[in-house]
């Protein structure tokens, strides 16, 4: 088939590469503008760019893709089918209706359940069992459309957002290439959404990331193994910003104040929360690499009485 393929993180190369090594044809990658990264003013392209220069596919980067103008551009690439993964950018009917095939979404969650930007650190976040991926038939609504294709994965224990991202996305990959002649033959009855089932994953921010040691030990937990790797969790000790890597749950029912660490040993120290202890493992002090507590432990003094903030 020809494909239009639009995407712009990571999240959106395997599927690409998969649609490639398929045999399918991608006529054009349509993808975020270069931006400009860090202090260098070094110009960066999208992970999805690269793989298309590296393929020698046609590289289309729209500030607004709704805009007259890059609609018209569009056109001129026509396509049995559009293939949309993270693209960050919302599709408008006309460009909808342009594919005989429609345009089909994978989206990491098991919707109606995460529509929005974040659904696979919102999942674990939440404490979720299980998550997914699923190919939706997209319409001009937010991750409304049909559900053409869904498959599911348990998480692990110790799961991060890191982890499901890698686990996804390759789930996201093999979908999307059974899926592709399954359309085209038209084998897949696509099934409308439960509106009264979902909900918003709503985009994350740097700010999120910091800890409330008046929350919960088990929602502290979550909230740090869900922003790993990005934004991340953090406190702050003797002014300084601590990031927060890795932690356990451990019951607790004393009555000292939240965020004082009640507890030390040479590998790790604990943390009093609102409900039950955080045993923090794995860290980074601000300006230092992130290593285990035990390191950490041998640069920095810390003593039980003292408070996390």
């Amino acid at each position: 088939m020809k494909v239009v393929y639009m995407g712009t993180p990571d999240f959106a190369v395997g599927p690409l590469e998969s649609i490639i090594n398929a045999g399918h044809e991608v006529v054009l990658v349509v993808t975020q503008p270069d931006r400009v990264r860090g202090r260098s003013g070094k110009v960066s392209y999208s992970p999805v760019k690269e793989v298309a220069l590296a393929h020698n596919i046609p590289v289309f980067q729209p500030e607004k893709i709704k805009q007259e103008e890059e609609v018209k551009e569009l056109a001129k690439y026509p396509a049995d089918i559009f293939v949309v993964a993270a693209f960050g950018q919302i599709l408008s009917k006309e460009i909808l209706d342009m594919p005989r095939l429609g345009c089909v979404n994978i989206h990491a969650s098991l919707l109606p359940k995460y529509r929005g930007a974040a659904p696979i650190q919102w999942s674990i976040i939440n404490g979720d069992e299980k998550s997914g991926v699923t190919l939706m038939k997209m319409d001009v609504g937010l991750d409304t459309g049909d559900i053409l294709m869904q498959e599911e994965i348990v998480l692990d224990k110790k799961e991060t957002g890191e982890s499901l991202f890698d686990k996804l996305a390759k789930l996201g990959s093999d979908m999307i290439v059974k899926a592709l002649p399954m359309i085209e033959k038209g084998e897949l009855t696509p099934i409308p959404q439960n509106d009264e089932e979902s909900n918003y994953a709503k985009m994350l921010t740097k700010d999120y990331g910091e800890i409330d040691f008046v929350k919960s030990a088990t929602t502290i937990e979550r909230l740090i193994r869900g922003l790993n790797s990005w934004p991340s969790t953090y406190t702050h000790i003797n002014g300084k910003v601590l990031k927060i890597w890795d932690a356990d749950v451990l019951p607790y029912l004393g009555n000292e104040k939240t965020g004082s660490i009640i507890g030390l040993t040479k590998d790790s120290f604990t943390v009093k929360c609102g409900e039950d202890a955080l045993k923090v493992n794995e860290v980074q002090l601000e300006g230092k690499k992130r290593m285990k507590v035990e390191d950490f432990l041998r640069g920095f003094t810390v003593n039980v009485g003292d408070t996390l903030s």
